[in-house]
């Protein structure tokens, strides 16, 4: 564990986890940060990932599409990462971005009578067809989409709330974990990387690699690469049955005949939590990783980084 100067209870207030004020003045954590005089991150022999999948405030309990238990996996994650502050090499952070007008938000759909759909409502392409639903823009692409959405990535079109709303509160970083990330990066000498997903109007992107579908076939390769270079790649985030899952399912497909690279996951199952009535399907899809990929499922108070 490591000895730090700076008690975690000075960087992370753990009651002001998933509110709005950032309870804490960042000058004077970094301040702090830099006076701990840790080993600078380059000069680790054994380089370790923490890769934290949209950790961001609309996904907090009381956010836009809040996941119950995510303030505490919250503060497992921010307590995970301080005790192995020196251990852990590099933190890369999804960010889920988006506008209001995407084809997963309520005001691209209408109803015959003019109404949008409430959330969590699924459209299917039978839905399009008979009149259902209709698409306020690109209805062309629209029908393409979900077609495709249906037939390649066996998936049904979901309606969300609207969340992480590019340049608005929810969109951040929670922000006792950004304390504590941003503090990491001051003290080991590291740039926190920052990727940012799900900007595209046509498009769901689930996972940080890449779309369910989209025309251009794009693919994080950039980000596949770094993730190779490390010994340990830990994953934390939320949701754990959708954007987790589908983040550590598309590294995983991409290094299917990799297992000295697949082994090398770490999966914080205290660290997230699904959407309610995902639960099973999660654990199971997850167990089914380990056996086929030999992922690691572990607590984070049990993954002692030496």
């Amino acid at each position: 564990m490591t000895m730090l100067k700076t008690a975690f209870e000075e960087i992370v207030d753990v009651n002001a986890i998933g509110k709005e004020v950032n309870t804490r003045k960042v000058n004077d954590l970094l301040q702090k940060a830099w006076m701990e005089n840790l080993k600078p991150a380059h000069e680790d022999t054994r380089r370790v990932l923490a890769l934290l999948i949209d950790p961001q405030l609309d996904f907090m309990e009381n956010g836009a599409l809040g996941v119950a238990g995510s303030i505490k996996d919250t503060e497992n994650t921010a307590r995970f990462i301080y005790n192995n502050m020196d251990q852990i090499t590099k933190i890369t952070v999804s960010i889920d971005t988006h506008n209001p007008f995407q084809i997963f938000h309520p005001c691209w759909w209408v109803d015959q009578d003019g109404k949008n759909p409430p959330p969590f409502t699924a459209i299917t392409l039978d839905d399009l067809d008979q009149g259902k639903w209709i698409p306020v823009l690109h209805a062309k692409k629209s029908r393409e989409y979900v077609l495709n959405l249906e037939k390649n990535a066996k998936k049904t079109l979901v309606i969300w709330p609207y969340h992480c709303l590019q340049g608005t509160v929810g969109n951040a970083v929670e922000n006792q974990l950004a304390n504590l990330i941003y503090f990491h990066s001051v003290a080991r000498k590291t740039v926190l990387q920052k990727v940012v997903k799900g900007t595209d109007p046509l498009s769901e992107m689930y996972g940080i690699i890449k779309p369910e579908y989209d025309t251009k076939n794009y693919i994080n390769i950039d980000l596949l690469n770094e993730i190779e270079k490390y010994e340990m790649i830990v994953v934390a985030g939320q949701a754990k049955s959708h954007c987790v899952l589908e983040s550590v399912k598309q590294i995983l497909e991409h290094y299917s005949s990799r297992p000295e690279v697949t082994s090398k996951l770490y999966i914080l199952e205290d660290c997230m939590s699904s959407i309610g009535g995902f639960e099973a399907a999660t654990e199971a899809a997850f167990n089914q990783f380990k056996l086929q990929y030999k992922i690691n499922l572990v607590k984070s108070t049990d993954l002692v980084l030496k």
